[in-house]
């Protein structure tokens, strides 16, 4: 069988490095960039690699397996898409691409509410298999009509985002228009101008838009209105009376993102949620934020037996992953990833990525002599029984 990987991007940096090159700046920024002065960006994943694992070499080692189960499902690696808004003005189609590249390879894709495809048509890539990210409206009618929706989608999760109370102060994106409400420059139109592949792409699959809010957004709204709009109607802010009514009504599993905190764990767990994903939103929130697996290594070992502990934020490899699961985590998800391998390969970039992760993971496996993914914790330097 013909490899997926293309070999002139080996790494998630060679993809990042080719998707500068063939995006707007102004789109690759909203991609790339955290807030403030990154402060935060930098620590997710600079602290992830301070982690060190050790190899058992002599013991009695058969193969290494990759699959994982969460949630009760049984995934070919333990990472998966995490939900990214905006995806088509990054790269158009994108979302379309990463959530068949998904399916195909077994992972687990979230779709956003505020990315650019409906539930319905992630649903049908997927066979029923996406999950969903709820950015909580503020009027119940158009909040149950969403999860009806997500229901007869066939969703098995609904992730609820509580790490946006506010929007992140982010300085380029205030620079370059995409801040609420966006607008479009001659700077940026002069920039599309330099990218012919990603304008051919815009003009052929069209101008993104909020998919999935469509039946819920007036016809004809200008940018400025439809910022306005999205500002009324939804908003980032959870308690326990919020919560309740998504508990209430959804009957699949129910995921918490954005955890940060051993106090928010253990609320999630007294709200009945099934899991949480530790994350600070890729950085993008709050520079001043621990580092997500400074998080994840005093929630996991306090919380891991009594609800599912994933992470995102940070992670750009293999050896991010197996980092990752062996200080605690239950599954991982990255964002920022695939989005950089839709931006360099286009229709290729969803399959090339999550081949070459896998790739890099088997091989951190393998070379630890770690039969099993749950045992790698076992490999956790100053973790040694």
């Amino acid at each position: 069988m013909k490899s997926e990987i293309n070999s002139e991007y080996p790494s998630v940096e060679a993809l990042r490095e080719k998707a500068k090159k063939r995006v707007p700046s102004f789109a690759f920024e909203y991609l790339d960039g955290g807030c403030n002065e990154d402060v935060n960006i930098i620590r997710n994943t600079a602290e992830i690699r301070d982690v060190q694992l050790q190899p058992r070499y002599l013991r009695n080692y058969k193969e290494s397996s990759t699959k994982t189960k969460v949630l009760g499902m049984e995934f070919d690696a333990p990472f998966g898409i995490s939900p990214v808004g905006l995806q088509g003005l990054m790269w158009p189609n994108s979302p379309e691409i990463l959530a068949k590249a998904a399916h195909k390879h077994n992972v687990p894709f979230i779709l956003s509410t505020v990315t650019t495809m409906n539930i319905e048509r992630a649903s049908e890539l997927t066979e029923g298999n996406a999950w969903f990210q709820l950015y909580n409206p503020v009027e119940d009618e158009v909040r149950n009509d969403i999860l009806d929706r997500a229901h007869h989608a066939g969703c098995p999760v609904l992730v609820l985002l509580c790490d946006v109370p506010t929007f992140g102060y982010r300085p380029r994106d205030i620079r370059n228009g995409l801040a609420l409400p966006p607008k479009m420059s001659a700077r940026n139109i002069m920039q599309i101008l330099g990218k012919p592949t990603w304008a051919f792409n815009t003009l052929k699959y069209g101008q993104p838009t909020f998919e999935t809010l469509k039946p819920y957004t007036p016809e004809g709204l200008n940018l400025k209105q439809l910022g306005k709009f999205m500002d009324k109607t939804f908003s980032g802010k959870l308690n326990a009376d919020r919560i309740k009514p998504i508990r209430d009504q959804w009957k699949g599993k129910l995921v918490l993102k954005g955890v940060a905190s051993e106090q928010d764990t253990e609320d999630a767990i007294k709200m009945g949620f099934d899991g949480i994903i530790v994350s600070n939103h890729g950085g993008r929130q709050l520079d001043a934020a621990q580092s997500t697996i400074a998080s994840l290594q005093e929630i996991a070992p306090k919380y891991g037996d009594k609800i599912e502990v994933m992470i995102d934020s940070g992670l750009r490899s293999g050896p991010d992953i197996a980092r990752a699961m062996a200080s605690g985590a239950k599954f991982t998800f990255m964002g920022r990833s695939f989005m950089y391998g839709a931006g360099a390969l286009g229709n290729k970039g969803g399959n090339h990525t999550i081949a070459m992760l896998k790739m890099q993971f088997k091989q951190v496996m393998d070379q630890l002599c770690c039969e099993r993914v749950e045992d790698l914790p076992l490999h956790l330097v100053n973790n040694q029984p």
